[in-house]
């Protein structure tokens, strides 16, 4: 369970990323993050696992304050906690499969870390993390030669491979066209409901959002307008979700 009271994040030029808010997301939901660029969506995404550390309030994940957390501890919070990037941050120079078993780059040990020597059920982790995006026959393929929306593949099957009970997304299908935007939710989709796992989108595309999230929250100038239903944002949650601007950094 993700728990935020009170939660506040002001950066160091001042500005108001986000203000005042209370929320809990249980295990196993799969939630949409959406509102107006600058509303504070990608800080309310990354203060989950402290890229964005906060200012004020108390943020918790699975019971513990992770402001109070060590570096180790956070290293170790973060692994459980997967990050899905709009830029796809791959080494497209190498093949998928190796990218796939940088997930596992943490847990070695320095001899095999160097050298990058993994063992053979890292490789078959990987690989079924692989199949399970659909995108098996890229294992041996060079990053440089996927579209884009099987390199965004490439980057949930790494998540994946780090065995996580919550993946972050952030804006995952802003890049892509809107065919190629839908398999990738399906992925999303599938992934928590088969596995369970807690899913958080801030996604630009609200229709997407609507089709594939159970829950959504709005965002307003670092504030939460609406929490609830999918089925029940309807054009009056719209028009105050996508007001007038706040000045919320992203």
């Amino acid at each position: 369970m993700i728990k935020f009271s009170d939660v506040s994040k002001v950066y160091p030029n001042g500005t108001v990323g986000l203000k005042d808010i209370d929320l809990t997301i249980q295990d196993g939901e799969f939630v949409a993050i959406i509102g107006r660029s600058g509303a504070g969506k990608s800080t309310l995404i990354r203060a989950i696992n402290r890229m964005h550390p906060i200012t004020g309030g108390l943020l918790e994940v699975d019971g513990v304050d992770i402001g109070k957390l060590s570096s180790k501890e956070l290293r170790g919070l973060r692994r459980k906690i997967g990050m899905i990037f709009q830029s796809f941050n791959l080494v497209t120079r190498t093949t998928v499969i190796k990218n796939v078993l940088t997930a596992f780059v943490p847990d070695l040990p320095l001899w095999r870390r160097i050298p990058g020597i993994f063992k053979r059920e890292d490789k078959l982790k990987a690989l079924e993390c692989l199949d399970k995006v659909g995108i098996l026959e890229k294992a041996f393929v060079r990053v440089d030669q996927l579209s884009g929306g099987q390199q965004q593949r490439v980057a949930l099957a790494r998540t994946l491979a780090q065995n996580p009970s919550i993946i972050l997304a952030d804006e995952p299908v802003a890049a892509l066209d809107p065919v190629t935007a839908k398999l990738v939710m399906d992925d999303f989709r599938r992934i928590n409901k088969e596995m369970g796992i807690t899913v958080l989108i801030n996604i630009h595309h609200v229709e997407l959002a609507l089709e594939y999230c159970d829950r959504v929250i709005g965002i307003k100038a670092g504030q939460i307008v609406y929490d609830g239903p999918a089925s029940s944002v309807d054009q009056s949650v719209l028009d105050e979700i996508y007001g007038e601007a706040g000045n919320a950094e992203e």
